[in-house]
């Protein structure tokens, strides 16, 4: 069974070797989707009986081990040193600096990466990660999937 959980966050980034408008600070309404995997739940009288995961609790791990942290935040590529000394300049600014440049697809992948420790088989369900869709626009997104060798 597939159960999909989608949460929403405000970030700023920016491509610093795009060749148009995304090398410029800009931000976005991002919109990102947690697909996990597993069996359905059979325990009576369990807080969980017949689902996969409580919706509510898929979204309280995202939110605690990444929405949170990435939501109104600049998500700043440690490569682009102007632009990391400029946020540091700035008292209190929420900033992330991350390992590669913020597009879409790695910002997918990092979610990926991260939340696929959240999501364990704590029920016994062989509950695990399978995708993280990440949409930086209503009409663009990117979706960071298990490979096959997981």
């Amino acid at each position: 069974m597939l159960i999909t959980r989608r949460l929403e966050f405000d970030a700023g980034h920016r491509i610093p070797d795009h060749k148009s408008q995304c090398r410029h600070l800009h931000g976005h309404r991002y919109a990102i989707e947690i697909t996990l995997s597993g069996n359905i739940i059979d325990k009576a009288g369990d807080a969980a009986n017949g689902m996969v995961m409580d919706f509510s609790q898929v979204k309280d791990l995202a939110k605690q081990h990444l929405v949170d942290e990435w939501d109104h935040a600049f998500l700043a590529y440690a490569g682009d040193q102007p632009i990391v000394d400029f946020l540091r300049s700035l008292p209190e600014h929420k900033t992330v600096i991350l390992d590669r440049v913020p597009t879409a697809e790695n910002l997918a992948r990092l979610a990926f990466e991260r939340l696929n420790a959240v999501y364990r088989d704590n029920y016994g369900n062989h509950l695990r990660l399978e995708q993280v869709r990440l949409y930086e626009t209503p009409n663009c997104w990117a979706d960071a999937l298990r490979s096959s060798r997981d």
